[in-house]
C-alpha cells in the first residue's frame, strides 16, 4: 500500500489495531461490553473482506480491577498482577464470544519483553503470529502482565503493537486511544486543533504532549509518539485516533491524525537489534570510530574503543557511545565483556602478531550495526 496515504487503509493486506485500557472499561473499573464488541464488530468486517488483522490489546489489569474488589487501578506490582491474573481470563473469553458470533477465531498471544530481548523467542513468536494468520486466525495480543517484572516491561502496550507491527510486517498500524490524535496542544486547551496529517516526525517535535493517559491506562501521548516513531521509520504508517472512530480510519477517513512512513522497512534482525533487544553494555569510542561508525560503510574495530562497560557476552547487543556521551549506534559484539579491555586502543595488525588470528577480527561487524538516526535508529548504507 502508498505508506504515505491514509487512502491507502482499506487496501492494506495485513493490519495491526491496539486499543487501550480507558478505551475498554467503564468508569468503575469494569469491561465495558459494549465498547468491546463494537470493536469486535469492525474488525469482523475487515477480517470477512479479506483482510488479515491483529488485534494488540489492553485491559487486562482494568478487567481485573472490579472481580478483585478494588474502586482503583492498584499501584504496586503484586496486586497488578492479581488483577491480570483475575482479568486476563476474562478479556480473552469475552473476545472470544464476540468474534465467535462472526465466525471468527482468536488466538490468544501473551508477550513479555524477555520475548523479544532474546532472539530464539522473538522468532518464535514471529513464527507463531504468522501462523495463526495462514489460519485465519485473528491474534489477540497483550503484555503478559501476570507474570513480569518491572525492569522487563514493555511499559506499555503502544511499543508493544509497533514490534508486533514489524513482527508481522504489516501494512498499517492503527492506535486507538480516548483522544482523536494529536493536537497541536493538550486538547483540554481551548483552541486546541486536530492535526491531520504528519509527513515527519520532526515537524511536531514542539508539540505539547502528556504522559499518561488516564486512571486505568499506563501509555499516553508521549508512549503513543514513541510507538509512531519506531513503525514510521521503518516503513508502517500508523494512524491515531479514538476508538470510537475505528471503522472510519480503516476506511481511510480523515479522522485522527496519519502518520506517514518515513523510512524502508528493516530486516527483522536489524528490527531486533534497534528496538527490541536489550542492550547488555557500552562500548565507549575515539573520534575516528565515531566518525568510521556513522559513516555507515565500516566496521568497528578495537584501536577505536576506549572503554568498556557492562557483562555481556558473543553476540548480545551493546550501545556504541561516542565521547561527548551520546549513543551513536546499536551492535552485536563479537567477544565477551572479559577480553575486551586487554585490546582496546590496539591495531588489528599488532594483536594479529602478538595474538595469533581470531584476535583481529572486528568487535562489531557493519552488517550487526544499527546507527541512530534523527528520529531513532535506523539502518546504515548497504555494503553492496
Amino acid at each position: 500500500m502508498n505508506a504515505q496515504s491514509r487512502s491507502a487503509l482499506p487496501a492494506a493486506r495485513r493490519i495491526v489495531v491496539k486499543i487501550g485500557s480507558s478505551s475498554l472499561t467503564r468508569a468503575d473499573g469494569h469491561l465495558d461490553l459494549g465498547a468491546l464488541r463494537s470493536l469486535v464488530d469492525v474488525l469482523a468486517a475487515r477480517h470477512r473482506e479479506g483482510q488479515e488483522v491483529v488485534l494488540v490489546t489492553s485491559g487486562a489489569i482494568a478487567a481485573g480491577i472490579g472481580p478483585a474488589g478494588l474502586s482503583a487501578r492498584p499501584r504496586d506490582l503484586a496486586t497488578m498482577q492479581a488483577c491480570a491474573m483475575l482479568g486476563q481470563g476474562q478479556l480473552v473469553a469475552r473476545y472470544s464470544e464476540a468474534f465467535a458470533t462472526h465466525d471468527i477465531r482468536v488466538g490468544q498471544a501473551l508477550l513479555t519483553a524477555e520475548d523479544t530481548v532474546r532472539r530464539a523467542r522473538y522468532r518464535n513468536a514471529q513464527r507463531s503470529l504468522e501462523k495463526l494468520l495462514a489460519l485465519r486466525v485473528v491474534p489477540v495480543v497483550n503484555e503478559n502482565d501476570a507474570v513480569t517484572v518491572d525492569e522487563l516491561r514493555f511499559g506499555d502496550n503502544d511499543r508493544l503493537a509497533a514490534l508486533v507491527s514489524h513482527l508481522v510486517r504489516a501494512d498499517a498500524m492503527v492506535l486507538l486511544t480516548d483522544v482523536d490524535g494529536l493536537h497541536d496542544a493538550p486538547p483540554s486547551r481551548p483552541g486546541a486543533r486536530r492535526i491531520s496529517h504528519v509527513a515527519d516526525l520532526a515537524q511536531v517535535a514542539g508539540v505539547e504532549v502528556t504522559g499518561r493517559g488516564s486512571a486505568v491506562g499506563t501509555g499516553g501521548m508521549v508512549t503513543k509518539l514513541e510507538s509512531v516513531r519506531i513503525a514510521t521509520q521503518d516503513g508502517v504508517p500508523v494512524v491515531l485516533t479514538c476508538a470510537d472512530n475505528v471503522a472510519r480510519a480503516l476506511a481511510g477517513e480523515d479522522v485522527g491524525t496519519f502518520f506517514a512512513a518515513g523510512g524502508k522497512r528493516s530486516t527483522a534482525r536489524r528490527l531486533w537489534i534497534a528496538h527490541a533487544a536489550r542492550t547488555e553494555g557500552r562500548l565507549h569510542l575515539d573520534d575516528g570510530a565515531t566518525r568510521a561508525v556513522l559513516g555507515g560503510r565500516a566496521s568497528l574495530l578495537p584501536a577505536g574503543i576506549t572503554r568498556v562497560e557492562g557483562h555481556f557476552e558473543t553476540g548480545d547487543p551493546v550501545e556504541l557511545v561516542g565521547p561527548d556521551g551520546t549513543v551513536v549506534a546499536r551492535g552485536l559484539v563479537a567477544y565477551d565483556a572479559g577480553d575486551l579491555p586487554d585490546l582496546l586502543g590496539r591495531s588489528t595488525y599488532a594483536l594479529r602478531e602478538e595474538l595469533g588470528e581470531g584476535y583481529d577480527r572486528e568487535v562489531v561487524h557493519r552488517d550487526d550495526l544499527v546507527l541512530e538516526g534523527r528520529n531513532g535508529l535506523s539502518s546504515p548504507p548497504s555494503s553492496s
